[in-house]
């Protein structure tokens, strides 16, 4: 079927109400079952062994003493595993990191390496044996620390172009009346998501089923279907319910081992991750390194800009996080030049991580704008305003919509803004230092093709059958919504199914783009569906099923710049006797188009901006630079923000409808944690008067900064 974009029905009531989850009550009562939980028949379990060495080579793996314990069924490793075929691009147009595509040589690139898996009856046994597995190894040099001058990192382009340049920067750096120049760090980052990876793989009638916990089951799909040179149509895979992935939860060993397993045994096997092996395959955010130039009149009006990111690599896949993005969409000046590069070190692949790019982008960025707005002694709203691009600043293309203005000013008369005063370190509660710091954040906001099926069934319900994934969104819920209005109906009699790769392709549940692009797709089929049921109102007993496929739609739309905006502000509170720092009070204020289910889209905002508290004062993953290894890959040693860190924050929206779009909605899932670090940062900075330009702000950073003699307290780069 060809679609066009759908007009808005004529009754609408059910988006912009607050619904609870549909599934609500089985995940609260335990009755919704996630991968690792699904009872399977004749059920083995296999258990990954990971590489203790930072680079090298196996020499020998002595399989004979493991295969005779209790329970062993068998070892895979890259002596006997199948060969799978590698050389393509996937459908997120990037090849298969090669830490999935597992066995398949006696190389190792980085700690963490998966060698064997271990398949057993039991996973008791499964892990006892793999503890006892004996692999030799050769080891090689390594490194693994990330520099800013590493003289081997290069310019790499990723989703966007690794460089962007107009204007003469250094003679408007020249020319300017005020003048910075700051490098800004962010550390390794990991998801912590609370359901580990799992998958467990089967051959059931000559088609082989995948239950799994992703982030895609199409994607999942196709590329299993690729790996193992196998017919799409014999792959089947199922996500059903997902206990968040943040942007980790793709193809990962977990899931190609199980078909490995699965396919030699020719019996189920599951394999599930441990907290601590999600360190080393599940991805992380790389540290990056950062310098921002900026040049700016006396007003405070940019004439220069120029945002530089550095971020880490493996040796054998290249991940960009592209934290020069942000710059090319929030500001604009006469001389305009950002860029990213990577540099490759013996360490596992990084990947995406809620708001990949502009998370730690806006750190850098948003810090710098606010200590220019110290310099040129402006109010930080105030020059932000000054500042907003009538166009995008690197493309020169009109935007959908762009409410930034209206959300710093509605953030700034709601936070108290104006009773600010702007000195630093002057305002106390007891033993307390306080300070306020704002950011403002951008997201994009795109679509992707999907389809998607409706069918109304004979007993006067609708079922709407869509590849989407609910990684904790409240995708169900929205979707639900949003077939009921498409339909004319109410959302009771709307049962949405999710999570099936039969059901056809369907955009990812990431990059903000999930519900926008499902949501299209189900309104135009609800839309058709509707309009053939005024023709044809009798419904046979196999109901009525239209299909629609959004791709020439999305293809027809005018190109623009798309995307969310918002500002943050944050209270703080700083005791530089112990290096405590509270978050006292926290407001985010979005234009996120049009909000499909309130509830849920204040949980995604308040989620994110919750991550950027953590990120600002908590969460670091360090590696041992003489092995690459973690210290404490658990939640024990990494730490989060929890509910005692946030006492009071709270999310909110200003109308901003996309013209563009069927229902007018953009996404909420990253654009709550964009500019949150750099918010909490720049608040202690106000209470401190101390800069903090590399997260996260550990109390001994603090202590540090408050120890060093008066002429040196402006900034703390230890």
């Amino acid at each position: 079927m060809t679609t066009t974009t759908p007009g808005p029905p004529a009754l609408r009531t059910a988006v912009g109400t607050a619904r609870t989850r549909v599934e609500g009550r089985e995940k609260v009562t335990g009755t919704a079952r996630y991968a690792g939980e699904i009872p399977f028949a004749d059920l083995a379990h296999g258990w990954l062994v990971l590489s203790p060495i930072t680079r090298g080579r196996i020499r020998d793996i002595d399989t004979a003493p493991v295969l005779a314990m209790p329970g062993v069924l068998t070892v895979l490793h890259h002596g006997n595993a199948p060969r799978l075929y590698t050389d393509y691009v996937g459908m997120l147009g990037t090849p298969p990191d090669p830490a999935a595509v597992v066995f398949q040589h006696d190389k190792v690139p980085f700690a963490g390496w998966p060698v064997a898996l271990v398949v057993a009856e039991t996973p008791e046994e499964a892990r006892e044996a793999a503890e006892a597995l004996v692999v030799t190894y050769d080891r090689e040099p390594h490194s693994t620390v990330l520099t800013a001058d590493d003289p081997d990192a290069y310019p790499a382009a990723g989703f966007m172009p690794a460089a962007t340049e107009k204007g003469d920067l250094q003679g408007r750096l020249a020319s300017s009346a005020v003048v910075l120049d700051e490098e800004y760090t962010t550390p390794e980052e990991q998801h912590s998501m609370m359901e580990p990876h799992a998958a467990t793989a089967r051959w059931e009638g000559g088609r082989l089923e995948v239950v799994d916990s992703n982030q895609g089951a199409g994607w999942v799909q196709s590329e299993l279907a690729t790996l193992f040179s196998l017919d799409a149509s014999s792959v089947r895979v199922r996500s059903e319910h997902i206990g968040g992935g943040f942007g980790s939860k793709g193809l990962r060993a977990h899931q190609v081992s199980a078909v490995m397993a699965a396919t030699a045994l020719r019996r189920p096997v599951r394999v599930v991750l441990t907290r601590r092996q999600t360190f080393s395959l599940a991805g992380y955010r790389s540290p990056t390194t950062q310098r921002v130039r900026l040049g700016a009149d006396a007003d405070g009006r940019l004439r220069a800009l120029d945002h530089r990111s550095l971020n880490q690599t493996s040796t054998v896949y290249e991940f960009v996080e592209p934290s020069a993005g942000v710059a090319r969409v929030l500001y604009d000046a006469d001389a305009h030049r950002t860029a990213n590069h990577v540099v490759r070190l013996d360490v596992p692949s990084p990947t995406w991580m809620r708001a990949p790019g502009e998370a730690p982008g806006s750190f850098a960025i948003e810090s710098a704008l606010d200590e220019l707005a110290e310099r040129a002694g402006i109010d930080p709203v105030e020059l932000r305003l000054r500042n907003e691009p009538e166009t995008g600043p690197v493309s020169g293309l009109p935007f959908s919509s762009n409410n930034l203005a209206a959300c710093l000013r509605e953030g700034a008369r709601r936070f108290g803004w104006a009773d600010r005063d702007p000195r630093p370190g002057i305002r106390y509660d007891g033993r307390w230092l306080l300070g306020t710091g704002m950011a403002a954040a951008s997201f994009e906001a795109g679509a992707m093709p999907s389809t998607a099926l409706v069918t109304a069934e004979a007993s006067g319900s609708y079922t709407v059958r869509i590849a989407a994934a609910d990684i904790g969104t409240g995708a169900r819920t929205a979707l639900t919504l949003i077939a009921a209005d498409a339909l004319e109906t109410t959302p009771e009699r709307v049962h949405v199914r999710i999570g099936d790769s039969d059901f056809g392709p369907a955009m990812i549940a990431g990059g903000s783009m999930g519900t926008r692009s499902w949501a299209w797709a189900v309104t135009a089929a609800a839309t058709e569906l509707r309009e053939r049921l005024a023709v044809t109102p009798d419904i046979p007993p196999e109901g009525i099923t239209v299909r629609s496929d959004t791709t020439e739609a999305l293809g027809a739309l005018a190109q623009k710049e798309r995307h969310s905006f918002g500002a943050q502000f944050a209270e703080v509170a700083v005791d530089t006797s112990s290096g405590e720092i509270r978050v006292r009070r926290m407001l985010g204020i979005f234009a996120a188009g049009r909000i499909v289910n309130p509830l849920t889209a204040r949980n995604q905002l308040v989620g994110g901006m919750t991550w950027g508290i953590s990120m600002a004062l908590h969460e670091e993953a360090v590696r041992d630079r003489n092995t690459g290894r973690h210290y404490s890959p658990d939640l024990a040693g990494y730490h989060v923000a929890t509910h005692a860190d946030v006492p009071d924050i709270e999310a909110d929206w200003v109308d901003d409808h996309d013209p563009d779009d069927p229902i007018g909605i953009k996404g909420v899932g990253e654009i709550g944690i964009v500019g949150a670090a750099a918010a909490v940062a720049n608040a202690v900075w106000h209470a401190t008067g101390v800069r903090h330009r590399n997260l996260p702000i550990r109390p001994d950073r603090v202590l540090a900064a408050a120890a060093l003699p008066p002429s040196d307290s402006g900034a703390a780069d230890a």
